[in-house]
């Protein structure tokens, strides 16, 4: 039986988990290793700030994911596909390792900010994707 999350450290093993399923995927992947070259040892804390925040509402998280993704949109242009792909790593990581109310919150939470992050990326001029 799966577990609820319930605790930094969980978020820490679904961003960890997620991130390992990302880092190499044909759709999205490219993004954390060519449009952008991720410093991981920074990346994956500012990741668990962030999850955990959204999870647990800590206040934790100050960043401006927003902004940063308009500039990864005007690099390599962010599409539909990629968000879809985001969406569905993420839930199946959530899946494989959680269930319960904040696993359930977790995956909606993320459609949610995928949704606005499209709405707000498609206002925005975009490059071909050269990748």
């Amino acid at each position: 039986m799966k577990k609820e999350i319930e605790n930094r450290d969980d978020v820490i093993l679904l961003v960890d988990t997620f991130y390992d399923k990302v880092k190499p995927d044909p759709v999205i992947g490219y993004f954390f290793s060519k449009v952008v070259a991720v410093h991981w040892e920074k990346h994956l804390p500012v990741m668990y700030n962030f999850w955990e925040n959204i999870i647990f509402h800590t206040g934790g998280y100050t960043g401006n994911p927003m902004r940063i993704h308009i500039g990864l949109h005007q690099q390599s242009g962010m599409k539909k596909e990629h968000f879809d792909r985001w969406i569905q790593l993420f839930n199946e990581t959530v899946d494989e390792l959680f269930e319960g109310e904040k696993a359930e919150q977790a995956k909606q939470r993320a459609l949610s900010i995928a949704t606005v992050m499209q709405i707000n990326i498609a206002q925005v001029p975009r490059q071909e994707n050269i990748y």
